[in-house]
Protein backbone atom coordinates (compact mmCIF):
# COMPACT_ATOMS: atom_id res chain seq x y z
CA UNK A 1 0.00 0.00 0.00
CA UNK A 2 2.96 2.33 0.52
CA UNK A 3 4.69 3.60 -2.58
CA UNK A 4 8.11 2.42 -1.49
CA UNK A 5 9.84 5.77 -2.03
CA UNK A 6 11.56 8.00 0.47
CA UNK A 7 10.13 11.41 -0.42
CA UNK A 8 12.83 13.89 0.51
CA UNK A 9 10.91 16.92 -0.79
CA UNK A 10 7.60 16.20 0.90
CA UNK A 11 6.15 19.23 2.65
CA UNK A 12 6.65 18.74 6.38
CA UNK A 13 3.63 18.49 8.59
CA UNK A 14 3.38 19.08 12.29
CA UNK A 15 4.00 15.96 14.35
CA UNK A 16 1.12 14.61 16.40
CA UNK A 17 -0.98 15.18 13.27
CA UNK A 18 -2.40 18.53 14.34
CA UNK A 19 -2.59 19.84 10.80
CA UNK A 20 -4.64 18.77 7.78
CA UNK A 21 -2.77 17.77 4.62
CA UNK A 22 -5.05 19.78 2.32
CA UNK A 23 -5.30 23.57 2.29
CA UNK A 24 -8.62 25.39 1.78
CA UNK A 25 -7.66 26.13 -1.83
CA UNK A 26 -6.71 22.51 -2.53
CA UNK A 27 -10.06 21.36 -1.21
CA UNK A 28 -11.91 23.96 -3.27
CA UNK A 29 -10.02 22.95 -6.42
CA UNK A 30 -11.03 19.31 -5.83
CA UNK A 31 -14.78 20.06 -5.72
CA UNK A 32 -16.84 18.64 -8.56
CA UNK A 33 -14.20 16.34 -10.03
CA UNK A 34 -15.13 12.74 -10.81
CA UNK A 35 -12.01 11.49 -9.03
CA UNK A 36 -13.04 9.91 -5.71
CA UNK A 37 -9.57 10.58 -4.27
CA UNK A 38 -10.92 12.85 -1.52
CA UNK A 39 -14.03 10.87 -0.66
CA UNK A 40 -14.47 10.84 3.12
CA UNK A 41 -11.66 13.37 3.66
CA UNK A 42 -13.86 16.49 3.72
CA UNK A 43 -17.39 17.71 3.04
CA UNK A 44 -18.36 20.97 1.33
CA UNK A 45 -21.00 23.17 2.97
CA UNK A 46 -22.55 26.07 1.04
CA UNK A 47 -23.58 29.08 3.14
CA UNK A 48 -26.15 30.41 0.64
CA UNK A 49 -28.11 27.14 0.32
CA UNK A 50 -27.57 25.52 3.72
CA UNK A 51 -26.58 22.27 2.00
CA UNK A 52 -23.45 20.13 2.38
CA UNK A 53 -22.04 17.77 -0.26
CA UNK A 54 -19.36 15.17 -0.87
CA UNK A 55 -16.35 16.37 -2.98
CA UNK A 56 -17.58 14.62 -6.14
CA UNK A 57 -21.05 16.22 -6.17
CA UNK A 58 -22.28 17.00 -9.71
CA UNK A 59 -24.22 20.06 -8.59
CA UNK A 60 -23.04 23.49 -9.74
CA UNK A 61 -19.78 24.52 -8.08
CA UNK A 62 -20.39 27.25 -5.47
CA UNK A 63 -18.44 30.48 -5.28
CA UNK A 64 -15.39 30.21 -3.06
CA UNK A 65 -16.61 32.89 -0.64
CA UNK A 66 -19.76 30.82 0.05
CA UNK A 67 -17.89 27.63 0.96
CA UNK A 68 -16.95 26.17 4.32
CA UNK A 69 -15.36 22.73 4.78
CA UNK A 70 -16.05 20.13 7.47
CA UNK A 71 -14.17 16.93 8.22
CA UNK A 72 -17.29 14.88 8.99
CA UNK A 73 -20.99 14.83 8.16
CA UNK A 74 -21.69 15.12 11.88
CA UNK A 75 -19.93 18.51 12.02
CA UNK A 76 -21.91 19.75 9.02
CA UNK A 77 -25.19 18.64 10.58
CA UNK A 78 -24.31 20.20 13.94
CA UNK A 79 -23.70 23.52 12.20
CA UNK A 80 -27.18 23.53 10.66
CA UNK A 81 -26.46 22.18 7.16
CA UNK A 82 -28.63 19.52 5.51
CA UNK A 83 -27.40 16.75 3.16
CA UNK A 84 -27.50 17.30 -0.60
CA UNK A 85 -30.19 15.32 -2.46
CA UNK A 86 -27.94 14.97 -5.51
CA UNK A 87 -24.78 13.37 -4.04
CA UNK A 88 -26.36 12.03 -0.81
CA UNK A 89 -23.30 12.50 1.46
CA UNK A 90 -24.88 10.53 4.32
CA UNK A 91 -24.81 7.35 2.22
CA UNK A 92 -21.67 5.33 1.35
CA UNK A 93 -20.28 6.27 -2.08
CA UNK A 94 -20.77 3.62 -4.75
CA UNK A 95 -22.86 1.44 -2.44
CA UNK A 96 -24.24 -1.44 -4.49
CA UNK A 97 -27.96 -0.82 -5.16
CA UNK A 98 -30.33 -3.24 -3.42
CA UNK A 99 -31.66 -4.78 -6.63
CA UNK A 100 -28.11 -5.50 -7.84
CA UNK A 101 -27.18 -6.98 -4.44
CA UNK A 102 -30.11 -9.38 -4.73
CA UNK A 103 -29.17 -10.22 -8.31
CA UNK A 104 -25.57 -11.01 -7.35
CA UNK A 105 -26.75 -13.05 -4.35
CA UNK A 106 -28.99 -15.18 -6.61
CA UNK A 107 -26.13 -15.75 -9.05
CA UNK A 108 -23.72 -16.76 -6.29
CA UNK A 109 -26.25 -19.18 -4.84
CA UNK A 110 -26.86 -20.67 -8.29
CA UNK A 111 -23.84 -20.03 -10.58
CA UNK A 112 -25.48 -22.05 -13.37
CA UNK A 113 -28.33 -19.52 -13.56
CA UNK A 114 -28.50 -17.57 -16.81
CA UNK A 115 -30.20 -14.19 -16.48
CA UNK A 116 -31.32 -12.58 -19.74
CA UNK A 117 -32.41 -9.00 -20.42
CA UNK A 118 -36.02 -10.19 -20.22
CA UNK A 119 -35.33 -11.74 -16.81
CA UNK A 120 -33.91 -8.39 -15.68
CA UNK A 121 -37.01 -6.52 -16.87
CA UNK A 122 -39.19 -9.02 -14.99
CA UNK A 123 -37.23 -8.09 -11.85
CA UNK A 124 -37.93 -4.42 -12.58
CA UNK A 125 -34.32 -3.73 -13.60
CA UNK A 126 -33.34 -1.81 -16.74
CA UNK A 127 -30.71 -3.93 -18.59
CA UNK A 128 -28.68 -0.89 -19.67
CA UNK A 129 -28.43 0.17 -16.00
CA UNK A 130 -26.91 -3.20 -15.08
CA UNK A 131 -24.46 -3.06 -17.97
CA UNK A 132 -23.25 0.41 -16.98
CA UNK A 133 -22.93 -0.56 -13.31
CA UNK A 134 -20.86 -3.69 -13.95
CA UNK A 135 -18.66 -1.87 -16.45
CA UNK A 136 -18.06 0.94 -13.99
CA UNK A 137 -17.53 -1.13 -10.83
CA UNK A 138 -16.20 -4.49 -12.05
CA UNK A 139 -14.65 -3.42 -15.36
CA UNK A 140 -16.52 -6.19 -17.15
CA UNK A 141 -19.95 -6.71 -18.65
CA UNK A 142 -22.78 -8.36 -16.73
CA UNK A 143 -22.68 -11.29 -19.16
CA UNK A 144 -18.94 -11.72 -18.54
CA UNK A 145 -19.59 -11.72 -14.78
CA UNK A 146 -22.18 -14.49 -15.22
CA UNK A 147 -19.79 -16.41 -17.46
CA UNK A 148 -17.01 -16.19 -14.86
CA UNK A 149 -19.32 -17.48 -12.13
CA UNK A 150 -20.22 -20.48 -14.30
CA UNK A 151 -16.53 -21.06 -15.00
CA UNK A 152 -15.87 -20.93 -11.27
CA UNK A 153 -18.45 -23.70 -10.86
CA UNK A 154 -16.74 -25.78 -13.57
CA UNK A 155 -13.31 -25.07 -12.09
CA UNK A 156 -14.43 -26.28 -8.65
CA UNK A 157 -15.79 -29.51 -10.10
CA UNK A 158 -12.61 -30.19 -12.07
CA UNK A 159 -10.45 -29.44 -9.04
CA UNK A 160 -12.48 -31.97 -7.03
CA UNK A 161 -11.68 -34.69 -9.58
CA UNK A 162 -14.56 -34.60 -12.06
CA UNK A 163 -13.85 -34.80 -15.77
CA UNK A 164 -13.79 -31.65 -17.89
CA UNK A 165 -16.66 -32.74 -20.16
CA UNK A 166 -18.97 -33.79 -17.33
CA UNK A 167 -18.17 -30.63 -15.34
CA UNK A 168 -18.96 -28.40 -18.32
CA UNK A 169 -22.35 -30.00 -19.02
CA UNK A 170 -23.31 -30.07 -15.31
CA UNK A 171 -22.60 -26.32 -15.16
CA UNK A 172 -25.09 -25.57 -17.91
CA UNK A 173 -22.90 -25.48 -21.03
CA UNK A 174 -24.74 -26.95 -24.01
CA UNK A 175 -21.62 -28.07 -25.87
CA UNK A 176 -17.98 -28.76 -25.07
CA UNK A 177 -16.81 -26.45 -27.86
CA UNK A 178 -18.79 -23.53 -26.38
CA UNK A 179 -17.24 -24.20 -22.98
CA UNK A 180 -13.70 -24.45 -24.38
CA UNK A 181 -14.12 -21.19 -26.29
CA UNK A 182 -15.53 -19.44 -23.23
CA UNK A 183 -12.70 -20.71 -21.03
CA UNK A 184 -10.00 -19.63 -23.48
CA UNK A 185 -11.62 -16.20 -23.87
CA UNK A 186 -11.42 -15.55 -20.13
CA UNK A 187 -8.15 -17.27 -19.20
CA UNK A 188 -6.20 -17.46 -22.46
CA UNK A 189 -5.43 -21.17 -22.06
CA UNK A 190 -7.25 -24.51 -22.41
CA UNK A 191 -9.23 -26.01 -19.50
CA UNK A 192 -6.86 -28.99 -19.50
CA UNK A 193 -4.48 -26.81 -17.44
CA UNK A 194 -7.10 -26.20 -14.77
CA UNK A 195 -5.71 -28.69 -12.27
CA UNK A 196 -2.42 -26.76 -12.25
CA UNK A 197 -4.15 -23.59 -11.05
CA UNK A 198 -5.74 -22.31 -7.86
CA UNK A 199 -8.62 -19.82 -7.54
CA UNK A 200 -8.56 -16.29 -6.17
CA UNK A 201 -11.99 -14.83 -5.43
CA UNK A 202 -12.60 -11.09 -5.36
CA UNK A 203 -15.00 -8.61 -3.80
CA UNK A 204 -15.53 -4.83 -3.87
CA UNK A 205 -17.13 -2.93 -1.01
CA UNK A 206 -17.51 0.65 0.15
CA UNK A 207 -15.79 2.37 3.08
CA UNK A 208 -15.80 5.96 4.41
CA UNK A 209 -12.59 6.57 2.42
CA UNK A 210 -13.79 5.11 -0.87
CA UNK A 211 -14.34 1.73 -2.49
CA UNK A 212 -11.95 -1.11 -1.71
CA UNK A 213 -11.11 -4.26 -3.67
CA UNK A 214 -10.35 -7.48 -1.78
CA UNK A 215 -8.95 -10.75 -3.09
CA UNK A 216 -8.58 -14.07 -1.24
CA UNK A 217 -7.46 -17.65 -1.82
CA UNK A 218 -8.56 -20.74 0.09
CA UNK A 219 -5.80 -19.92 2.60
CA UNK A 220 -6.57 -16.30 3.42
CA UNK A 221 -6.71 -12.69 2.27
CA UNK A 222 -4.21 -11.89 -0.51
CA UNK A 223 -5.00 -8.28 -1.37
CA UNK A 224 -6.89 -5.28 -0.01
CA UNK A 225 -6.54 -1.99 -1.88
CA UNK A 226 -8.51 1.13 -2.70
CA UNK A 227 -9.91 0.76 -6.21
CA UNK A 228 -8.33 4.02 -7.42
CA UNK A 229 -4.81 2.71 -6.71
CA UNK A 230 -2.98 3.24 -9.99
CA UNK A 231 -1.05 -0.03 -9.96
CA UNK A 232 -3.97 -2.22 -8.83
CA UNK A 233 -4.24 -4.01 -12.18
CA UNK A 234 -0.51 -4.74 -12.15
CA UNK A 235 -0.73 -6.03 -8.58
CA UNK A 236 -3.53 -8.42 -9.55
CA UNK A 237 -1.58 -9.77 -12.52
CA UNK A 238 1.53 -10.27 -10.39
CA UNK A 239 -0.49 -11.99 -7.68
CA UNK A 240 -2.04 -14.44 -10.14
CA UNK A 241 1.40 -15.18 -11.58
CA UNK A 242 3.07 -15.69 -8.19
CA UNK A 243 0.30 -17.91 -6.84
CA UNK A 244 -0.31 -19.69 -10.18
CA UNK A 245 -3.96 -18.76 -9.89
CA UNK A 246 -6.92 -17.49 -11.85
CA UNK A 247 -9.23 -14.78 -10.55
CA UNK A 248 -12.96 -15.46 -10.40
CA UNK A 249 -15.98 -14.05 -8.58
CA UNK A 250 -17.42 -16.42 -5.99
CA UNK A 251 -18.12 -17.05 -2.32
CA UNK A 252 -15.10 -16.95 -0.01
CA UNK A 253 -15.25 -16.89 3.82
CA UNK A 254 -12.17 -14.66 4.08
CA UNK A 255 -13.79 -12.01 1.87
CA UNK A 256 -16.91 -12.01 4.01
CA UNK A 257 -14.76 -11.73 7.12
CA UNK A 258 -12.53 -8.90 5.88
CA UNK A 259 -15.54 -6.82 4.83
CA UNK A 260 -17.05 -7.22 8.30
CA UNK A 261 -13.76 -6.41 10.06
CA UNK A 262 -13.03 -3.34 7.92
CA UNK A 263 -16.52 -1.99 8.57
CA UNK A 264 -16.05 -2.56 12.30
CA UNK A 265 -12.63 -0.87 12.12
CA UNK A 266 -14.13 2.26 10.56
CA UNK A 267 -16.81 2.31 13.24
CA UNK A 268 -14.00 2.61 15.82
CA UNK A 269 -14.80 -0.74 17.45
CA UNK A 270 -11.91 -2.84 16.12
CA UNK A 271 -8.19 -2.22 16.58
CA UNK A 272 -6.70 -5.66 15.82
CA UNK A 273 -7.62 -7.67 12.73
CA UNK A 274 -7.95 -11.45 12.89
CA UNK A 275 -8.69 -12.40 9.26
CA UNK A 276 -6.02 -14.91 8.08
CA UNK A 277 -3.59 -13.57 5.48
CA UNK A 278 -2.06 -15.38 2.50
CA UNK A 279 1.04 -13.33 1.80
CA UNK A 280 3.02 -13.57 -1.42
CA UNK A 281 6.52 -12.09 -1.38
CA UNK A 282 10.16 -12.65 -0.50
CA UNK A 283 11.26 -13.70 2.99
CA UNK A 284 12.54 -10.16 3.63
CA UNK A 285 9.28 -8.55 2.48
CA UNK A 286 7.28 -10.85 4.74
CA UNK A 287 9.50 -9.96 7.71
CA UNK A 288 8.89 -6.25 7.02
CA UNK A 289 5.14 -6.80 6.77
CA UNK A 290 5.20 -8.73 10.05
CA UNK A 291 6.92 -5.81 11.80
CA UNK A 292 4.32 -3.45 10.35
CA UNK A 293 1.59 -5.48 12.03
CA UNK A 294 3.39 -5.09 15.37
CA UNK A 295 3.06 -1.27 15.33
CA UNK A 296 0.37 -0.50 17.93
CA UNK A 297 -2.92 1.05 16.90
CA UNK A 298 -2.72 4.84 17.24
CA UNK A 299 1.10 4.86 17.10
CA UNK A 300 3.64 5.45 14.32
CA UNK A 301 7.14 4.26 13.47
CA UNK A 302 9.73 5.59 11.04
CA UNK A 303 11.46 3.62 8.28
CA UNK A 304 14.61 3.81 10.41
CA UNK A 305 12.89 2.43 13.50
CA UNK A 306 11.39 -0.34 11.40
CA UNK A 307 14.82 -1.24 10.00
CA UNK A 308 16.33 -1.32 13.51
CA UNK A 309 13.51 -3.57 14.72
CA UNK A 310 14.41 -5.98 11.93
CA UNK A 311 18.05 -5.98 13.00
CA UNK A 312 19.05 -4.25 9.75
CA UNK A 313 19.61 -0.58 10.71
CA UNK A 314 21.17 0.29 7.33
CA UNK A 315 18.40 -1.28 5.26
CA UNK A 316 16.13 1.79 5.36
CA UNK A 317 15.55 1.95 1.60
CA UNK A 318 15.00 -1.81 1.38
CA UNK A 319 12.41 -1.52 4.14
CA UNK A 320 10.70 1.35 2.29
CA UNK A 321 10.63 -0.74 -0.88
CA UNK A 322 9.09 -3.70 0.98
CA UNK A 323 6.45 -1.37 2.44
CA UNK A 324 5.66 -0.25 -1.09
CA UNK A 325 5.02 -3.85 -2.15
CA UNK A 326 2.46 -4.39 0.60
CA UNK A 327 -0.81 -5.39 -1.09
CA UNK A 328 -2.94 -5.49 2.06
CA UNK A 329 -3.79 -1.96 3.08
CA UNK A 330 -4.97 -0.95 6.58
CA UNK A 331 -4.63 -4.50 7.97
CA UNK A 332 -0.87 -4.47 7.30
CA UNK A 333 -0.63 -0.84 8.45
CA UNK A 334 2.03 0.79 6.29
CA UNK A 335 0.06 4.02 6.87
CA UNK A 336 1.63 4.05 10.35
CA UNK A 337 5.10 4.68 8.88
CA UNK A 338 6.15 8.36 8.92
CA UNK A 339 9.41 10.26 8.57
CA UNK A 340 11.83 10.44 11.51
CA UNK A 341 10.72 14.07 11.93
CA UNK A 342 7.03 13.17 12.00
CA UNK A 343 6.39 14.22 8.39
CA UNK A 344 4.21 12.16 6.08
CA UNK A 345 5.89 9.94 3.50
CA UNK A 346 4.53 8.22 0.41
CA UNK A 347 1.40 6.07 0.59
CA UNK A 348 -0.20 4.18 -2.28
CA UNK A 349 -3.71 5.06 -1.11
CA UNK A 350 -2.84 8.78 -1.16
CA UNK A 351 -1.43 11.06 1.56
CA UNK A 352 -4.92 12.40 2.29
CA UNK A 353 -6.06 8.89 3.26
CA UNK A 354 -2.89 8.30 5.27
CA UNK A 355 -3.50 11.49 7.27
CA UNK A 356 -7.16 10.56 7.79
CA UNK A 357 -6.28 7.06 9.05
CA UNK A 358 -3.62 8.38 11.42
CA UNK A 359 -5.93 11.07 12.79
CA UNK A 360 -8.75 8.55 13.14
CA UNK A 361 -6.65 5.96 14.98
CA UNK A 362 -5.08 8.56 17.24
CA UNK A 363 -8.49 9.94 18.18
CA UNK A 364 -9.94 6.47 18.80
CA UNK A 365 -6.89 5.44 20.82
CA UNK A 366 -7.06 8.53 23.02
CA UNK A 367 -10.78 8.07 23.47
CA UNK A 368 -10.35 4.49 24.67
CA UNK A 369 -8.02 5.62 27.47
CA UNK A 370 -10.34 8.26 28.90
Amino acid sequence: MGNGRLLTNTKKLKPAFLEQTLSFQEKYDAIGKENTHFEGVFFTAVKTTGIFCRPTCRARKPKIENVIFYDTTQEALQNGYRPCKVCKPMEPLNETPGEIKRLIKDLHQNPDLRITDQDLRTRGIVPSQIRRWFKSHHHMTFQTYQRMLRLNSVFTRIQSGEGITASAFESGYESLSTFNESYRTVFGEPPSKTRQKSVLNFLRFTTPLGTMFACASNRGLCLLEFTDRKILETELKDLCKQLKAIMLPGENPYLTRVQQEIQTYFSGLLKNFTVPLHLSGTAFQKSVWQKLQEIPYGKTHSYKKQAIALGKPKAIRAVASANGHNRIGIIIPCHRIVGSDGSLKGYGGGLHRKQWLLDFEKKQSEGSTT
